[in-house]
């Protein structure tokens, strides 16, 4: 499993945010003989593993164009791209207090967001999806919201995401491109966090990496001499 996730996510913000005692979890909890013969019994009646491996491949492809933002139009902005993370997942929580659009797991959101502002960045790309229909990478949320209606997936994750990747883009591009003023610039204890722990590079940083000390054996106090 990590394999797979280092292959597909290969960005160093991914590579932070990745827990990978959570195979651990996962494998010990679902291979005791009741939950085993529980979710065979489900999964032979109802066929669910098929949807979830289906689930899984929209998953992975939708996510690996938030690898390709890192390392494209985010490239040396690690600190703009954590912040952009940041501000997904709060909004996404506020979000999903509404009733309306109240949900448990903002995982497929929070992909469909970065999936949303990687169309925004590259609108005229020619994408070829699954070899079957090639389209313009500005319309590529809203076909994968098409697939979810043709696979049975509920529609409201991949529609918040593209509501909070909307809000992001407007106020972090379109915004600071009309009036000038940016209200969304990414804060300095963002960049002291990217700086402190070293994740990735950050041009124009206004933090630095702290310096390390001298080197030397004696680090005493300095006198001037005669004195």
């Amino acid at each position: 499993m990590e394999v797979i996730y280092k292959f597909l996510f290969s960005g160093p913000v991914f590579h932070q945010l990745w827990y990978s005692f959570s195979d651990d979890v996962s494998s010990s909890f679902f291979r005791t003989p009741i939950i085993e013969q529980v979710t065979s019994t489900i999964l032979s009646i109802f066929s669910l593993q098929q949807l979830f491996e289906i689930d899984l491949l929209i998953l992975a492809y939708r996510a690996r164009y938030g690898v390709q933002l890192e390392k494209g139009a985010f490239e040396k902005r690690t600190a703009d791209f954590l912040w952009m993370m940041i501000f997904g997942a709060i909004s996404l929580l506020v979000l999903s207090a509404i009733p309306l659009f109240k949900l448990s797991f903002l995982g497929i959101p929070m992909v469909s967001m970065l999936l949303y502002v990687w169309s925004r960045e590259y609108p005229n790309s020619q994408i070829n999806m699954y070899g079957l229909v090639q389209l313009r990478s500005f319309y590529l949320p809203w076909a994968m919201l098409g697939l979810d209606v043709i696979f049975g997936s509920p529609l409201l994750p991949g529609f918040m995401g593209i509501i909070v990747g909307h809000l992001y883009y407007f106020l972090a591009v379109l915004h600071p491109l009309a009036t000038g003023k940016n209200y969304l610039k990414t804060p300095k204890w963002v960049h002291s966090i990217v700086a402190r722990y070293k994740i990735g590079v950050q041009a124009n940083s206004p933090v630095r990496p702290a310096a390390n000390g001298g080197t030397g054996a004696f680090r005493g106090r300095s006198y001037r001499l005669n004195q």
